[in-house]
């Protein structure tokens, strides 16, 4: 059997190049370690957990759930976010350098206090960025790679709106750094292209909601697997904390008052609270009642699967693709 081999490989000491990312009231213990052991990068949402000694068992869980020659890894998401300045960063970051793990996402505000701590303690610090001119700025920093998130993201795609074609493309002539793709991705067409455009891998939000091994509620996956084309849209532009999530008649309700009350957070905090949407992915399954993030891959979306179905065969269709690249080419008689 080939395997792909790159930078992001080679890095984080993983089979296939393709990373699950942080994602709020998802990345927990059995999704991340799932994905380790189906070789690729499985990432726990360190903000997902109540307080970082929450977080220090969450890891030991995962750790407990990996095969014995686990093919992939096991690494923290740590979100720095402005808003939230009573989260105590820091001894979240002291969990995650006791942890003994090797792979850490950072996104948000810059973790320039905490790289050189991580890089101390041998942790590899991947940090999520929406344009090059940040990526530049993290990778001074001492960062050792970049996810770089197209305006096709779920979450926050922040206020630039670069589409993957183009940033990928930019990341390709302008990082000195390896970088994967993130946003808008869930095939392995998908992840043979980027490689052509410079990347080195992939990081997936969205399409690893949609497996059997992602702790939501069926509705929700129901809802991923059948929504086309369309089926996103922005809140909180005008606090510019754009986030692109599932369009249903709450983010809709939002989208009205932010049109009439621009800027004016405490209109709409009561609809986008976080709490809201921890009961539809944990409880209710009810994918109208909050703001919940997804991204526009729910167009590729046909099925849920298991991680190790969904990353053997992204690959494998990866491998075919690139397997047709010397069809295009003909010699000049």
């Amino acid at each position: 059997i080939m395997v792909l081999q790159t930078a992001i490989t080679k890095m984080f000491n993983i089979k296939h190049p393709i990373i699950q990312g942080g994602m709020h009231y998802v990345g927990y213990a059995g999704l991340a370690a799932a994905v380790a052991n189906a070789g690729g990068l499985g990432l726990i949402t360190a903000l997902t957990q109540p307080t970082p000694e929450a977080l220090a068992s969450e890891i030991t869980l995962a750790k407990s759930l990996l095969k014995p020659s686990a093919p992939g890894a096991l690494g923290v998401n740590l979100t720095i976010l402005p808003m939230f300045s009573s989260v105590d960063y820091s001894a979240y970051k002291d969990v995650i350098i006791s942890s003994g793990l090797r792979a850490v996402e950072t996104a948000g505000r810059p973790p320039n206090e905490f790289v050189k701590e991580f890089k101390d303690a041998g942790i590899k610090v991947i940090h999520k960025c929406v344009t090059t001119r940040h990526a530049k700025s993290a990778e001074k920093m001492g960062v050792d790679a970049i996810s770089l998130d197209g305006f096709e993201c779920a979450g926050h795609p922040g206020e630039s709106d670069i589409g993957n074609f183009v940033l990928q493309a930019q990341g390709g002539r302008e990082l000195s750094v390896p970088f994967v793709c993130s946003g808008g991705v869930g095939t392995g067409k998908q992840l043979a292209s980027v490689l052509m455009l410079g990347a080195s891998g992939v990081n997936m939000g969205t399409r690893f909601m949609a497996t059997e091994e992602a702790p939501i509620h069926e509705g929700i996956k129901k809802a991923l697997v059948e929504t086309g084309s369309g089926g996103t849209t922005l809140v909180m532009r005008s606090v510019k904390n754009t986030e692109r999530v599932f369009k249903n008649e709450t983010a809709e309700k939002v989208r009205q008052i932010e049109t009439e009350f621009p800027g004016e957070f405490d209109k709409i905090h009561e609809y986008v609270k976080g709490e809201n949407y921890r009961k539809s992915f944990q409880e209710t399954g009810d994918v109208n009642s909050s703001i919940w993030s997804c991204g526009e891959v729910m167009s590729l979306i046909d099925e849920v699967l298991t991680c190790e179905e969904l990353i053997e065969g992204m690959v494998a269709e990866a491998e075919e693709a690139l397997k047709q690249g010397p069809s295009f080419i003909q010699s000049k008689l």
